[in-house]
């Protein structure tokens, strides 16, 4: 994905994309070769992971029919140097979200103009 990102970027679109990207050499080629790369990191605590669990991963887990799961046997890289980092926060909304990332989003192409 990441170098596909890298071409469709060198056309002169804007990507957004989400990924779980476990390991710092995603995000050190990711900076290096993908024009205007803007990395958000999503720090959400195991426990609330837990509660989504919408596709049974970490109740899986717990009962030994899976393996390999990040953050729990699987060891992830955090991102080492995150434009922007948004920590969970129960009662936060969307649209507060989403106003802090495209703030700091133009703050970010502010600065490269």
């Amino acid at each position: 994905y990441s170098r596909l990102c890298r071409m469709i970027s060198a056309q002169g679109f804007d990507i957004v994309i989400a990924t779980i990207s476990l390991f710092n050499e995603v995000h050190r080629w990711n900076r290096a070769h993908i024009n205007n790369y803007f990395e958000i990191y999503l720090n959400v605590p195991v426990s609330e992971l837990r509660r989504r669990d919408s596709k049974q991963i970490y109740s899986r887990y717990n009962e030994g029919k899976l393996a390999n799961v990040a953050g729990l046997d699987l060891p992830i890289d955090e991102p080492y140097a995150a434009d922007l980092v948004l920590k969970f926060e129960k009662n936060r909304s969307t649209e507060s979200i989403i106003a802090e990332i495209l703030n700091k989003i133009n703050l970010h192409n502010t600065k490269l103009e």
